[in-house]
């Protein structure tokens, strides 16, 4: 597995530190060159120099992955120096804790500029690069288990649920390409879990980003081949695919629905069917009734 991603090149995007400088590394360590971006260009430099010590190929990247020409010369800057592009690891990314009511517009603005716009325009210029070279590659997107929703984290949660969505149309559209895309939902002691003492306490501090990156390694990798629009989650000792939304059962039909139907149809079928919902899975309001075992006589 050393030689995994010999005569390949990747690039990594926000990889100055944390869990992209682990990706970046580890994919040098497995033969592969490495255009090691961040926007903090002083840390994009020192990863690339410490791989370069080490042996392996790197070059820095500064770019902003919110500005779709910055995006684009990321992965320009990967073929003009190594030939091509194999992979692209979609790292960058922001996060804040906020209520709703305290959310501040700009900061959410900015999140989403990088979180979805910025895996956006960095796939779309990789994703384009593959094609016209013929190129069977493999896109892995970083997005969350908290897309299926978690408190105080609404607007970060909408973005990775984008990443996801993304993930799964791209898979859909690149199949016959030859190009994979992958999501991954990692669970590591970084910055943003510095953040948030919540968070703190359900990822202590020896899930080390170095324990997420063999799942993205193997992921761009040719030994995954013939898996595409998976989300796959590690927390460090723990790895498990993520499910997917899909359409539940029952579905009625009526040849118009109103008001009056629709309630009908919650009142006497749907009920039932609630979904527990956000990441901690909450019992909707309707159906505590039964499952709130303080309730029973």
């Amino acid at each position: 597995m050393d030689r995994l991603m010999q005569d390949k090149a990747v690039v990594v995007t926000g990889a100055g530190r944390g869990l992209g400088e682990a990706f970046a590394v580890q994919v040098a360590r497995a033969g592969g060159a490495v255009v090691v971006n961040d926007v903090e260009a002083g840390l994009a430099e020192r990863t690339a120099e410490n791989i370069r010590q080490h042996g392996g190929r790197a070059v820095a990247s500064g770019h902003s992955v919110a500005d779709p020409a910055q995006a684009q010369a990321i992965v320009d800057l990967c073929v003009g120096e190594f030939g091509r592009i194999d992979g692209l690891v979609n790292n960058a990314g922001l996060n804040y804790e906020a209520l709703p009511w305290d959310d501040d517009v700009e900061q959410a603005r900015e999140l989403v500029e990088v979180n979805v716009l910025g895996v956006m325009y960095t796939g779309l210029a990789a994703i384009k690069a593959m094609v016209a070279g013929g190129i069977h590659g493999s896109i892995v997107n970083i997005s969350s288990g908290a897309s299926l929703g978690q408190r105080k984290l609404g607007v970060y949660a909408a973005s990775k649920g984008a990443v996801a969505s993304l993930t799964y149309s791209w898979a859909l559209d690149l199949e016959e390409h030859g190009i994979r895309a992958n999501a991954v939902c990692p669970v590591a002691h970084t910055r943003m879990v510095w953040k948030s003492e919540r968070a703190l306490r359900a990822c202590p501090p020896e899930r080390t980003p170095s324990r997420i990156a063999p799942v993205v390694l193997f992921l761009l990798g040719d030994g995954s081949a013939g898996i595409t629009g998976q989300m796959i989650r590690c927390n460090g000792p723990q790895l498990h695919v993520m499910g997917q939304p899909f359409l539940k059962q029952p579905i009625l039909e009526r040849q118009a629905w109103d008001a009056e139907t629709v309630q009908n149809a919650f009142d006497e079928v749907f009920s039932a069917h609630l979904e527990n919902y956000g990441l901690e899975k909450r019992v909707p309001p309707r159906l505590r009734k039964w499952t709130d075992s303080s309730r029973i006589a």
